[in-house]
């Protein structure tokens, strides 16, 4: 029985997994936006968006825990000076993922996960109202 047992095994072993939620991430972190399988995009936010919810408070504590889980100083460097404070007013679900079809190799459902752009949504003519309905 798998009772409580979160996370999909994306039909790796543990330490690959770990490499490959690492470097998902990084990529994430410093290009903004990644086409992978949905199965992958949904699990990376389950890994990423502590880490940005982490960055929120630049101090050396945060910077560390960030590190230890990345392991990659460029990636931690943008995570705390750009992307953290991007999301101050925000209190979660940083990351968007977009259906993109299927891969035309194996009919796997492939999708593209972004971080937000707040201040575009709304400035692009819509009032609030019309943004959280």
């Amino acid at each position: 029985m798998r009772h409580r047992k979160t996370g999909r095994k994306l039909n790796r072993n543990s330490s690959h997994r770990i490499a490959l939620m690492r470097s998902l991430s990084i990529s994430i972190i410093l290009h903004e936006s990644v086409k992978t399988t949905l199965a992958k995009a949904k699990e990376i936010r389950g890994f990423l968006e502590p880490l940005v919810t982490l960055a929120k408070v630049n101090n050396v504590a945060n910077q560390r825990k960030a590190y230890s889980k990345l392991r990659n100083k460029a990636a931690v460097a943008k995570l705390f000076n750009e992307i953290g404070p991007r999301f101050l007013e925000r209190p979660g679900g940083y990351l968007r993922i977009i259906k993109r079809g299927h891969r035309p190799g194996d009919k796997s459902p492939i999708a593209q996960i972004e971080f937000l752009q707040e201040e575009t949504e709304i400035s692009e003519g819509k009032t609030t109202e019309e943004v959280t309905s």
